[in-house]
This record gives structure tokens, sequence and C-alpha cells, in this order.
């Protein structure tokens, strides 16, 4: 009897570790679902992290940005004002003129027994930079260049054509024609060195003259080549 008791009691030890031994599994098991847990916030963590670098990233991809399109900016202000330079030295370029011999009617001037003034080109067809003087007849360089000037000049048979180019009272170049038997035409063109504010004219010889009338026969032009 004695011998069952014993055997009685071993079998409810073990009964009652078993029955401990599954409670403990299932107070061990929720340890399985933490470290997943922990697993998801590890990758989370990552992806925080990818982020933030993502961000620096594009943080910085925003400031090289700003600093290329500052130096943008810096540079289209310096074409800017290349360009108004450009443009104004364009403008100041921009020289030349045309004049006729009468502004209207028909008539010659001269001869004379001697000529100290310049022919007086009275019909401005243009005067860009305003270095013609239509009231003296006398081109005034507003800028150092090279220059082309061109003079015609008209007379009637029987008269004497001479007329002469001067640049700073110094002869240039001129046109004869002496008495023809018909009407006559003569003109003459030259390139010139000319200093700001020298000044080239026109002028009769003695005893010649020039005809001209609507047709603007007898004409004085210039224009400059390019500025030194």
């Amino acid at each position: 009897m004695l011998r069952n008791m014993e055997m009685n009691l071993m079998l409810s030890a073990l009964l009652l570790i078993c029955s401990w031994g599954g409670r403990a599994q299932e107070f061990m098991s929720p340890s399985v679902n933490i470290i997943a847990e922990l697993e998801k916030i590890k990758l989370i963590e990552e992806r925080l992290k990818s982020q933030d670098t993502t961000v620096t990233l594009l943080n910085s991809l925003v400031e090289e940005l700003k600093r290329e399109n500052a130096a943008l900016k810096t540079m289209a202000d310096t074409f800017q004002k290349k360009l108004y330079s450009l443009q104004q030295e364009n403008e100041a370029r921009k020289v030349a003129f045309s004049a006729s011999l009468l502004d209207s009617g028909t008539g010659h001037t001269g001869p004379f027994s001697s000529v100290k003034s310049p022919l007086i080109y009275k019909k401005v067809f243009s005067n860009y930079r305003n270095g013609y003087n239509s009231s003296a007849g006398i081109f005034t360089a507003p800028l150092k260049g090279v220059y082309y000037f061109r003079f015609y000049a008209h007379c009637h048979g029987g008269h004497r054509l001479s007329v002469s180019l001067y640049k700073n009272d110094q002869r240039q170049c001129s046109v004869y024609t002496h008495k023809p038997p018909t009407n006559s035409n003569a003109g003459n063109g030259i390139v010139l060195t000319v200093e700001e504010g020298d000044q080239i004219y026109t002028k009769l010889s003695a005893n010649s003259w020039v005809y001209d009338d609507p047709g603007s026969y007898t004409s004085f032009s210039g224009f400059l080549l390019f500025p030194l």
C-alpha cells in the first residue's frame, strides 16, 4: 500500500511539472513576437536613416542649385551689361551723312575769282550723329576712325568745273572738267583716317562753278567705316 502511495505522489508531481512547463511555455512564447517587433523597429530605423540621408542629399542639392542660380544670375547680369555696352558702342559707330547742294529749285554756284568758303550743301538726306553742319557745309568727325567720303558735281557745257575735298584745309582729292561741249558730271571718293574733331568739306576752285536742281546732281556724302 505504501508503494501505491509513492507512485501516486510521483504521478501527481509529474503532472504538476508538466502543468507548470506548459504555462512556462505560454509565458515565454511572446518573446518570439518581441524579436519580430524589434526587427520591424530596426527596419523602420534603417528606413528613417535612409530618408534622413535622402533629405540631407536633397537639401544639399537645393543649396547647390541656389549657388548655381546665383552664379547664373551674376553671369546674366554681366552679359546684360556687356550687351548694353556693345549696343552703346554700336550706336556710337553710326556716323553718316549725305546732302545735295540746293534744298529747292535750280541754279548754280560760282564762278568766283577767289574761293575762301566751303560749298554749302543745304538739302540734307541723312545726318547720323549730327556731324554735318548744313549752315557751314562742314562735316566735323564726332569719332576717331576710318571714313569714306564721296562727292559729285555737275556743270553745263562751256563752263569750267573744279571741286576739291579738304581735310583741315589740306586738299585730299579733286574733280575737274574744262568747259565741256555738253553737260558734264564728275565724281571722286576717298578713304581717310580722321581724328575726332577733324573737319571735312569741299570747295570750288577759282573761276569754276557747279549746277544743281531737284535731281541732286551735286552732292557730298560720308560715313564711318570703323572706329579707331
